[in-house]
This record gives C-alpha cells, structure tokens and sequence, in this order.
C-alpha cells in the first residue's frame, strides 16, 4: 500500500495538489501555486518532494492508491457483478464532472517517464478488476458463459487506452460524461446473459434517477 510510508501531512498535500491538477492541468500549476492555494511554504512542499516532477509522480501513485482502495471497498461489498459495476459507475460519473482533460496530455507530453508508469499501473488495476468482476458474473449467469474473461478484460484495457490516444474524438469528448455512458454500455451489453439483461433493465433507471 501506497499511504503508509507518506504522513498525514504529505498526503493532505497530495490529496490538494490532485484536485488543482484535475481542475487546471498540470502544466500550469507551478509549485509557487501550490504553495499559494495551500497556504503553506514551497520549503514546506520540498520537505516533502524534490521538485515539481517528484510532487507529479507521488500524486500519481496516491490516486492509485485511492482507486485501488475503492475498488477494494466495492470488491467487499455483497453484491452481485452487475451492481457492482453500477457502483463504478455512479463513482466514476460524479469523478468525470471535475476532470480536467489536459491532465492526461501533460503527463504524456511534459512527464513522458511517469506517463509509462501510471499506464502500467493502470492497466494492471483495470484488467484484474474487470477480470474478477467477469468471473463473478458468470458464476451468477448474469453473464454468458461462454465468454473468456482474460480476452474480454484485455480488450476492455486497450479499447480505453485506444480512446485516449487517437484524434478521432477530441480531448473533451473522451473524458465526458456521455462517452464514458457509451462505452460503459457497450461493455455491459457484450457480457449480459439474458438474466443479467433482464435485471439490469429492470434496475438501471431506477439507479441512474438516483444519479447527481
């Protein structure tokens, strides 16, 4: 785990520094604007982390630690495979309404080292989450089972990757909130039985009214 080692100092920047970056990208907030919305030092913010690429790679690594913590939560919970993706769903529907689309172009761009990290990161997270999640739908005939969870997660992992790095769909559009619907659909109608359909119909307007 990834919060341990940092005090409860250093992860309260951490966590104030990722919302200044979703809002406004990374690129223009320099450590003299961090130290200014956080009303503390730069020599404060350098007790901490070395310089601004040091500060970008630990926030990286403390939202995967978040993520990974909630997915934990939702893999604990009893609940069957498809509310558990509604409740990735509704967490990640709220997320997209403050994210800044320029974030993800200057880590690739600006910080092109930590942009290969936080990918593998990422798609270890995402294939084991949507992998395990496959499996339990299958056990439950929610969903067909005849797929083949590992094809079907890896293809999920490089079809959202795929999204994020083409220029078909502008920035904007990737991280909306109607693309996310989209592809999240599109997912869910591929792996749905016929009593995983019918009970998801049967749920999701309710759970979708319920949405902010």
């Amino acid at each position: 785990m990834y919060l341990c080692p940092m005090d409860a100092r250093a992860n309260s920047i951490l966590e104030q520094v990722a919302k200044l970056y979703h809002r406004y990208g990374i690129k223009s907030v320099t450590m003299d604007d961090v130290a200014g919305q956080l009303g503390i030092s730069k020599k404060t913010i350098y007790d901490y982390f070395s310089d601004k690429e040091d500060l970008v790679k630990h926030v990286l690594l403390f939202e995967h630690e978040i993520h990974c913590r909630f997915l934990n939560v939702i893999a604990g919970k009893k609940l069957n495979a498809v509310e558990k993706l509604l409740e990735v769903y509704k967490t990640i529907h709220s997320m997209l309404k403050e994210y800044n689309p320029s974030m993800e172009y200057d880590i690739r761009k600006y910080y092109p080292n930590l942009f290969v990290k936080n990918r593998e990161i990422r798609r270890k997270q995402m294939f084991d989450s949507v992998y395990h999640n496959l499996n339990q739908g299958k056990k439950e005939g929610l969903y067909r089972k005849e797929l083949n969870s590992r094809i079907i997660a890896k293809l999920h992992v490089i079809r959202t990757e795929t999204l994020l790095d083409n220029d078909i769909f502008t920035p904007e559009e990737h991280t909306s909130v109607r693309m996310f619907h989209e592809i999240f659909m599109y997912h869910l109608y591929g792996i749905l039985s016929h009593d995983g359909r019918t009970f998801f119909e049967k749920n999701f307007a309710k759970f979708k009214a319920g949405l902010t």
